[in-house]
């Protein structure tokens, strides 16, 4: 438990170190709806600002390579600043980034504002994890981080639709500046509920070619790349793959997106039940899960019965959701001082393949249509199991 915590009474303290990490996760879900928001809004904001739909998709690919980029040179920019301090900064910081997208009227204001929130995203990513493991015990690392990036999946669920909601209703300016109030909240719940603490650990480039030079994280890190990258390949054309089906009206499509993000919701709360006594086990029933499902959904998506649809769909919303906790849960739990250089890192390739996803997805649907593109990453997930299957298990704190 932090020194901060150390003057009140065991049972106040213990509340407020679950509320600190609650308001971590509060960010999560602040930092993902930012990044995503567009893609719901493409169409209004398109024609708002007068300019294709996909040249408003490109900030949302740009955001999340200068993301990338940020969390990685996180490392480097950090230094031994106060995390209190910083975390509040870089949360004010996507407040008025999404400020300035909401007061845009031009394409270029718009792609700077996404710009600027993109460096304040990547900064903000990198350390909430590291700082999670900080702040609570070490037997409970794998629950913090579920509910810390249990925010991820909220707004895959919840965040993106309901700016779309907002922006449908009342365009897309208002549902950017719900985001910022929301930023700006959480930033004032991190003046309250966060803790002091300090940056103890190692930072600069030689902390980042040392944690790149560790055999024990190496795998972890190359089979995030083809998880994250396999999921984003075929989830960025889900909708269409619904689409294309004669049985699935709009309606039913909306209810099973709904289905694919509370099952995501349900991953996370499995894996803070589970994760710290049972991280590698989860994680490999979830990749073959995974991988299981989408290799099904491309054999025999033309033929399957709604029913079972539905039934893949939410196998897979909550495989991801616990595959992407359980992998930083891992890299927490195996760096140990090294936490919060191995965290950008991952962090940096996590945005990273956010971006290369999709562009690999559209080029494997230009020469194989939507279910191979499923069928792809089901078997890049695949590899993702023999890359996990040989890392030695960490050991639980």
């Amino acid at each position: 438990m932090t020194k901060s915590y150390i003057l009140e009474s065991p049972e106040r303290g213990l509340v407020r170190m679950w509320l600190a990490i609650v308001v971590l996760g509060i960010g999560a879900f602040s930092i993902v709806t930012t990044e995503l928001a567009p893609i719901g809004l493409l169409s209004s904001i398109s024609g708002d600002l007068e300019k294709s739909e996909a040249a408003i998709g490109i900030t949302v690919t740009v955001y999340a390579w200068i993301g990338a980029l940020s969390a990685l040179l996180s490392t480097l920019w950090l230094g031994n600043i106060p995390r209190k301090p910083l975390l509040i900064a870089l949360m004010l910081g996507l407040a008025v980034s999404n400020g300035v997208a909401m007061a845009s009227f031009n394409f270029s204001a718009l792609l700077g504002a996404r710009v600027i929130g993109a460096v304040f995203h990547g900064l903000f990513w990198a350390m909430i994890g590291a700082l999670a493991a900080q702040i609570a015990p070490a037997r409970h690392v794998g629950l913090a981080t579920s509910i810390v990036f249990g925010g991820v999946s909220a707004a895959s669920v919840m965040g993106v639709p309901l700016s779309s909601l907002v922006g449908h209703a009342e365009g897309w300016r208002v549902a950017f500046g719900a985001i910022a109030a929301l930023c700006f909240c959480a930033a004032l719940a991190m003046v309250i509920l966060i803790p002091t603490t300090k940056a103890e650990a190692p930072v600069g480039r030689r902390a980042l070619i040392e944690v790149f030079q560790r055999k024990d994280l190496r795998g972890i890190y190359l089979a995030t790349v083809f998880a994250v990258t396999a999921h984003f390949a075929a989830f960025t054309f889900i909708e269409p793959f619904l689409s294309s089906k004669s049985a699935i009206s709009g309606p039913l499509i909306v209810v099973m997106l709904f289905s694919f993000g509370a099952a995501g919701l349900v991953g996370n709360v499995l894996a803070g039940i589970l994760i710290d006594k049972y991280l590698k086990p989860l994680i490999v029933l979830s990749l073959i899960s995974m991988s299981v499902a989408l290799i099904i959904l491309a054999i025999f998506g033309n033929d399957i019965s709604i029913l079972l649809l539905l039934g893949l769909i939410v196998v897979w919303g909550g495989a991801i959701a616990i595959i992407f906790v359980g992998f930083q849960a891992w890299i927490l739990r195996v760096a140990g001082d090294a936490a919060l250089p191995a965290s950008a890192i991952y962090v940096s390739i996590f945005n990273a393949a956010i971006g290369t996803g999709a562009m690999v997805g559209a080029w494997v649907l230009g020469w194989a249509g939507l279910t191979g593109v499923i069928g792809f990453a089901g078997g890049a997930v695949a590899i993702s199991i023999v890359l996990i299957a040989v890392c030695r298990s960490p050991v639980s704190g």
